[in-house]
């Protein structure tokens, strides 16, 4: 079997192993478990699962276990362990936590456990049955709870373990802090027996009308299925084939989602025993020649990165509140483009963003130093892809699916990522691909883009740090930008460092001041001015953020200072910088250079 079939393969099997973790917080009533849940901190990994998950107690009175819950500390779900307990700032390893619910399943029902994120490495057990296990700490996961769940008095415990690891992915080194936990909801999903399981619906890329997707039925047998948007006058039926699935194809009037006017649609899709509701846009993305065109409109993306972490406490943010933050700083900024860095981000952050009118980019943690000639690594970073697409792919404000970070060229890189695009474009054929890359060649004062992934890419990103990590090859306005690729490109990352109300000298980087950043981002305009085939800056980052890789005692302590924003949300001389430039980009709609 050649490699390109076996990752396709892969792929097809993951997406349907994956097609209970389509994006439902919001599709079907749900038991919420979040709250208080009792932990044990296993320091040295030593806990046995069997008698942790089976709540093992003695029965003599020679009888002793070392391992209970009794009287335990807890944490809050959702939530970091290292945000929540001092002594678990920096701490790696295994944490066990048990939620204890009260449960009557309805009758004929299916019931599922659904984890919106665990950090990283997880085990599930529901009254001492093992449920499952899960790897990446990003991505959601459904597991069928039928056989364990009880009517009555039930005792869920979940292992979870965030040690950084060469084969992990993201790998042993990353440039953020390693939070570990139940870092997103849990709840339990009761479903009918003949179950909607799975459904896609878009609009077909380069069209403004016609609708493409898919609906699958949890039973494997022909049946009518109805999808209806009622606001538009759309309801039609459909009869899936024997494997319970059909595609989906319609010419519907609507009104495109677009940053200016993010309307959404109520759309139901049904058959005889499940109804799903959800609110979607629909909207048209695609690229010609240098240009990104959102309906058939050239637009330029102005946009900003942030990591899912509140600066302020400190900790991963989780929730609508925490999102609404961030989202609501980003447009203030002038944005109508995000980059969720480096990770797929929350549900709730993925929708409040389209309701507020954010394009977005969305992108799975293959970050630097991955091993790409380990087989393994190409499984999990494919399950990571099915998983992310298989959970917001109906939102229609992301734009960009983003395959890796700053991965150097070689033959097994270029081949993997490649492989990965094409799988990507098969299980949703409607949004653009890309990848940030970091490797260039110079020539005096020319930047030249040749990756030879670009070719399997729609739009390119160029993560460059002029000024910061590079040198400057010319005066900022005498670079000149070339690509063997006609092909859009962003800035996706560039920037510099500075502590929040440390002044001085502009022109020394090493006194980490807010005036050597701001003329750092003057310098970058003035670059940027000068591509012709630039369609999107995305500088890096929002929010100065936490990483214990940052080491300078004085400036640092433990944080990237990148952000626009300090620690505590106060906005540094470098952010009206780009404030005004989005201002003028805003005020200056695009003309369609290329045909």
């Amino acid at each position: 079997m050649t490699k390109k079939i076996f990752f396709t393969i892969a792929l097809a099997l993951l997406l349907v192993n994956s097609s209970e973790v389509l994006a439902q917080a919001t599709l079907r009533k749900s038991f919420n478990l979040n709250g208080k849940w009792n932990v044990i901190v296993d320091w040295y990994g030593s806990g046995n699962a069997h008698d942790i998950a089976t709540q093992k107690r003695p029965v003599t009175k020679t009888d002793f276990v070392e391992f209970s819950f009794d009287n335990s500390q807890t944490l809050y779900v959702p939530g970091d362990w290292n945000s929540q307990r001092p002594e678990l700032k920096y701490y790696e390893g295994t944490v066990w936590y048990k939620r204890e619910f009260d449960f009557k399943p309805q009758t004929n029902a299916q019931t599922f456990l659904r984890f919106g994120a665990v950090s990283y490495r997880s085990e599930i057990f529901l009254n001492g049955i093992k449920l499952g296990e899960h790897e990446g700490g990003f991505t959601s996961f459904t597991l069928n709870a039928a056989r364990a769940i009880k009517t009555g008095h039930n005792v869920l415990v979940v292992k979870v373990n965030n040690e950084r690891k060469e084969d992990a992915i993201p790998a042993r080194k990353f440039d953020w802090w390693n939070y570990g936990g139940i870092t997103r909801g849990v709840w339990i999903d009761e479903k009918p027996a003949n179950h909607i399981s799975d459904f896609f619906i878009q609009l077909k890329k380069g069209s403004l009308k016609e609708l493409q997707g898919f609906v699958q039925t949890s039973e494997h047998k022909k049946q009518q299925v109805i999808v209806a948007i009622p606001e538009a006058g759309f309801k039609k039926s459909y009869t899936t084939d024997t494997s319970g699935k059909v595609a989906l194809t319609a010419s519907v009037s609507l009104k495109l989602w677009s940053p200016e006017n993010p309307k959404l649609y109520t759309v139901k899709v049904y058959n005889a025993a499940d109804t799903l509701t959800d609110e979607i846009g629909f909207r048209s993305i695609e690229v010609q020649g240098t240009d990104i065109l959102l309906n058939k409109k050239p637009v330029f993306l102005r946009g900003i990165s942030f990591h899912e972490e509140m600066p302020q406490r400190s900790g991963r943010a989780y929730g609508e509140a925490d999102a609404r933050t961030l989202l609501t700083w980003a447009k203030e900024l002038g944005c109508n483009f995000v980059r969720l860095a480096h990770y797929p981000q929350s549900e709730e952050t993925v929708r409040l963003a389209e309701k507020m009118g954010l394009m977005m980019w969305e992108e799975i943690p293959v970050w630097q130093g991955i091993q790409f000639t380990n087989p393994q690594i190409l499984q999990k970073a494919n399950h990571m892809l099915a998983e992310m697409i298989a959970r917001d792919k109906n939102r229609c404000g992301i734009v960009i699916w983003s395959l890796s970070n700053e991965t150097a060229p070689s033959p097994h890189r270029n081949s993997v990522l490649k492989q990965m695009a094409s799988d990507a474009r098969k299980a949703d054929p409607t949004r653009l691909i890309s990848s940030a890359f970091d490797h260039f060649k110079y020539n005096g004062n020319q930047i030249l883009i040749d990756d030879p992934l670009s070719e399997s890419l729609d739009v390119l990103a160029a993560n460059k740090y002029m000024g910061w990590y590079a040198k400057w090859p010319s005066e900022p306005g005498n670079v000149e930008w070339k690509s063997n690729f006609n092909k859009p490109l962003i800035i996706s990352e560039f920037g510099a460092e500075a502590l929040y109300g440390n002044h001085g000298s502009k022109d020394t980087a090493g006194l980490w001041t807010e005036e050597y950043q701001e003329q750092l981002y003057k310098d970058n305009i003035n670059m940027f001015n000068k591509i012709s085939f630039l369609r999107g800056v995305c500088p890096w980052i929002l929010a100065d953020f936490k990483s214990p890789a940052r080491m300078h005692a004085q400036c640092q302590e433990g944080w990237n200072r990148k952000g626009l924003l300090s620690d505590k949300g106060f906005k540094k001389r470098a952010w009206y910088i780009m404030n005004d430039y989005y201002k003028q980009l805003e005020a200056k709609p695009l003309q369609v250079k290329n045909k």
